[in-house]
């Protein structure tokens, strides 16, 4: 008998399943994917990124509803302003925060992102370079803390260059001169 999956692996076990059978892409983003890239954080929120291409929300919320998952909001303003569907597991009550894809930038998230077996589930996961661009966009110590933890997993094997590239987009979108600085300075400061 196979060992019991943990709570985590059981809901994007779920989610994995149900987005398929909508065909819905998405990739993990946040605490749980930093944890697989290398981060030591403890958290049991979920947080996923999707692309319901033509798709209406309503039918991924229902689909969702249908599984097990119960909505955190009731107002669909919310959702409509905020481009986040907030869930529950009502089996194992962890969050998730469904955040729904936009044109651009997340388009080659989801084209980079990358499959990993957690606990006998394959995720689709965004790599390790475009998770540090979100983190340095964020920008709260514990995302720079998870920034320099996937920095030091991978002291030879992340992509710098794309890194900056990915930055220097967001700088002109957000008319920012902040970002790459932040990464260069977390670049430098790793140990040896």
């Amino acid at each position: 008998m196979p060992p019991a999956r943990s709570p985590v692996a059981e809901v994007l076990s779920k989610l994995s399943d149900l987005l398929a059978a909508l065909g819905i892409r998405y990739y993990l983003f946040g605490a749980q994917a930093a944890l697989l890239h290398g981060a030591a954080r403890l958290t049991a929120d979920i947080d996923i990124t999707v692309d319901l291409g033509t798709q209406p929300t309503s039918t991924l919320a229902n689909a969702l509803q249908a599984a097990g998952f119960e909505l955190r909001v009731s107002d669909p303003a919310f959702v409509d302003r905020t481009r986040v569907l907030p869930v529950a597991d009502i089996g194992t009550g962890l969050p998730v925060d469904i955040v729904l894809a936009g044109p651009g930038l997340e388009e080659l998230f989801f084209e980079r992102a990358e499959r990993r077996i957690v606990e006998g589930v394959s995720v689709s996961v965004v790599s390790a370079e475009d998770l540090i661009a979100m983190k340095i966009l964020a920008g709260r110590p514990k995302d720079i803390e998870d920034v320099r933890a996937i920095l030091g997993a991978h002291p030879s094997g992340l992509d710098h260059e794309l890194v900056r590239t990915t930055l220097e987009i967001l700088e002109q979108a957000l008319d920012r001169r902040d970002l790459i600085s932040v990464f260069q300075s977390l670049v430098a400061s790793r140990p040896p």
